[in-house]
């Protein structure tokens, strides 16, 4: 068999499918063999993965790159290129009086893959927040309809709940979107911070929504002061609620993370909320975030499933993304596993310490490398050569990184 590319002599970490010191061929868009010891000379080109370990491209199930129209919006491409991402879900960054823009300007001409939440409010994420304390936005029977419209693009719906998004409305915005998603029959993505009553929005979840930054440290937390997870939280997870990450630049504490997992509890989906009030830290990228689950303790398959099976299991799309084996789409990412001392922070600036930093070598989305024509904002460290130097001066007060307004 020929292949117009080969992945060779790297190790393949596939969560459910194939691991293992394996080869990867590819044809065209789809992967068409993995193998031990395919013949160089089957391909077109080789790229020498050795050292490296070799993975689905990675999926991130909480994203904003609804660029210079959103408040929150960044370019996914650059950031694709050297983070291994390869299938972004914009979550509610457009809303029904401006979704279409996001198709036209932003998820059409990407290479990356994009998808989107609508909101539930029609303004969507326009400005910085407040998008829910009108409820007259709220409107149920339009966003119904662009998402019916749409359903190669719109996966679901997003709401969010908290005192930086309601003001005054409390939960009413999340009943409506709980009608919204029931009538389109897709998962509805909830917001969780501080202010509202966390048992108010666990009782309008259903099986397969999703409950973001559920590692938050805020007063919506789903443990309680104790360490231990609420009994409606672990009801509302038990019944097929999916646990995301949203790690973002307000919404990830070490601390709730290390109480969850003393208690034996790991999250489903591991997730950046990525914007442009976290891309420069401490959330930095998928890389940066995974590092921080290893020094927590979850293994590297384990960190890569949440990233990429999970994550298209939640989106729907288990069937074609997330996964490498014969017959999918040909998006794989490359990385090299760095040993050395690496401090990590959460959105409080408090600081653990890795010993192992996931850098991405190589993106390939389709069958084809993404060039990285602009590395853009990264963690420090991350264009060392060696990686047992320490975190330098990130340059920004803790003040200016501990965003409580996230996304």
């Amino acid at each position: 068999m020929h292949f117009e590319l080969l992945i060779k002599g790297g190790e393949v970490v596939n969560p459910g499918g194939q691991s293992g010191r394996l080869d990867v061929g590819i044809r065209r868009n789809r992967v068409a063999a993995i193998e031990p010891n395919i013949p160089a000379e089957s391909a077109a080109r080789v790229v020498d993965a050795s050292g490296q370990i070799v993975t689905p491209g990675l999926i991130d199930l909480h994203t904003h790159v609804y660029h210079n129209v959103t408040f929150w919006g960044i370019h996914a491409d650059p950031v694709a290129a050297r983070s291994g991402v390869t299938t972004w879900l914009d979550v509610g960054s457009a809303g029904a009086f401006n979704v279409l823009g996001f198709r036209e300007w932003v998820a059409k001409p990407s290479t990356s893959r994009l998808y989107g939440l609508l909101n539930i409010s029609s303004i969507g994420l326009t400005a910085a927040t407040w998008e829910l304390t009108n409820l007259e936005y709220c409107d149920v029977d339009l966003c119904v309809k662009l998402i019916e419209q749409n359903p190669d693009l719109l996966l679901g719906i997003k709401a969010r709940i908290d005192r930086n998004t309601t003001r005054g409305t409390g939960i009413e915005p999340l009943r409506l979107a709980r009608q919204a998603a029931d009538r389109v029959q897709l998962p509805l993505m909830v917001h969780i911070g501080s202010g509202l009553p966390l048992l108010d929005v666990l009782e309008q979840m259903r099986p397969g929504d999703i409950l973001t930054h559920c590692f938050t440290g805020g007063d919506m937390r789903i443990i309680d002061d104790s360490g231990v997870l609420l009994e409606a939280a672990k009801r509302a997870w038990d019944s097929g609620v999916i646990l995301d990450i949203g790690h973002g630049a307000g919404s990830f504490s070490f601390e709730t993370a290390e109480k969850m997992f003393a208690a034996g509890y790991q999250p489903d989906v591991i997730s950046t909320d990525i914007h442009q009030m976290s891309i420069h830290g401490p959330l930095y990228d998928m890389p940066t975030c995974l590092s921080k689950f290893l020094a927590l303790g979850m293994s590297l398959e384990d960190v890569i499933a949440a990233s990429t099976v999970r994550a298209a299991e939640a989106m729907g799309l288990a069937d074609e993304v997330g996964t490498l084996r014969v017959g999918s789409l040909a998006d794989v990412a490359l990385f090299e596993i760095l040993e050395g001392d690496f401090p990590f922070y959460d959105v409080r600036m408090l600081q653990r310490n890795g010993k192992q930093l996931l850098r991405n070598t190589m993106t390939i989305i389709n069958g084809r490398e993404l060039p990285r024509t602009c590395d853009g904002p990264t963690a420090p460290w991350i264009e060392l050569s060696e990686g047992q130097q320490k975190l330098v001066e990130l340059g920004h007060a803790p003040d200016k990184l501990a965003v409580t307004h996230c996304c």
